[in-house]
């Protein structure tokens, strides 16, 4: 299981938790709000079917732009592996 947590200003008011159930339905993922502070802690038990892209867009869907709070877990970090370029 791989566990994420997200900081997402904005995210108390009524309207936006009720949207971001709406969105959540796409997820394979379990989640929990702390609407008071703006948290949401997710719970992946297989995150190769999910990816932060996928994540980042269900906020910004919403109005919301989400702030990954501690390491990401290298399970989520698929595609970003970067090469550097040689001139």
């Amino acid at each position: 299981m791989t566990e994420l947590l997200i900081y997402a200003p904005g995210l108390r008011d009524g309207d936006k938790l009720m949207q971001l159930s709406h969105q959540m339905d796409m997820l394979a993922a379990r989640y929990k709000v702390d609407a008071p502070h703006d948290m949401v802690y997710f719970e992946i038990d297989d995150p190769q079917r999910i990816t932060l892209t996928q994540i980042n867009n269900i906020f910004e869907h919403i109005g919301l732009q989400p702030r990954f709070v501690g390491q990401i877990p290298q399970d989520l970090r698929q595609g970003g592996h970067t090469d550097k370029l040689m001139s």
